[in-house]
């Protein structure tokens, strides 16, 4: 099987070196996971464009949605990641693992997101009507749905590189869920 390093600044193009050093002063390190994007001389920051394009959802609630797909696509890598950013973000380290399982009890609204979420990721982009309706009526909009659907293509392309590279976790490793119901 191919082996994947993760690349140093000195392997990768100029454009990417530049990222890298943006990245160091912005987080304090270049994560592996971008890191291993710059195999690409642009990949690296068309996904970071995708990332931080201007969204009508709270960093709370995309970290619902990263933590949710990033479970059902079984990545550890982004389970670990999403779990330092949403403790970062307020969320409890049982609100977290409620999260990744799917469910927000303690907030209507995140529930109704976790619920969609799991459900169209679950079933390959075709929702059961009724988690759709109940987000709507959980009051997200359609802009919202749109934003929300962005935000699972983000994390897929993200679980996807990791599955394939497998590449090293640089940040604390999330436990594994006990019972999971995604």
């Amino acid at each position: 099987m191919q082996e994947f390093n993760i690349p140093t600044r000195d392997e990768v193009s100029t454009n990417n070196q530049e990222i890298f050093d943006n990245l160091k002063k912005m987080v304090g390190f270049v994560p592996n996971l971008y890191a291993t994007y710059a195999y690409n001389d642009t990949a690296l920051g068309d996904y970071l464009a995708f990332q931080n394009r201007k969204s009508t959802l709270s960093a709370k609630e995309k970290e619902v949605i990263n933590l949710v797909v990033s479970q059902i696509n079984d990545c550890h890598y982004c389970q670990s990641a999403h779990t330092a950013i949403s403790k970062m973000n307020g969320f409890s380290d049982e609100q977290i693992l409620d999260l990744r399982s799917g469910v927000a009890p303690w907030d209507e609204k995140l529930n109704a997101l976790a619920a969609f979420v799991s459900n169209i990721t679950l079933n390959r982009s075709h929702p059961d009507r009724e988690v759709v309706d109940a987000l709507f009526e959980a009051g997200y909009s359609k802009a919202n749905l749109v934003d929300i659907i962005m935000v699972i293509g983000d994390k897929f392309v993200s679980n996807f590189l990791n599955g394939v590279t497998n590449i090293e976790i640089d940040f604390p490793v999330a436990p594994k869920l006990e019972k999971a119901t995604v």
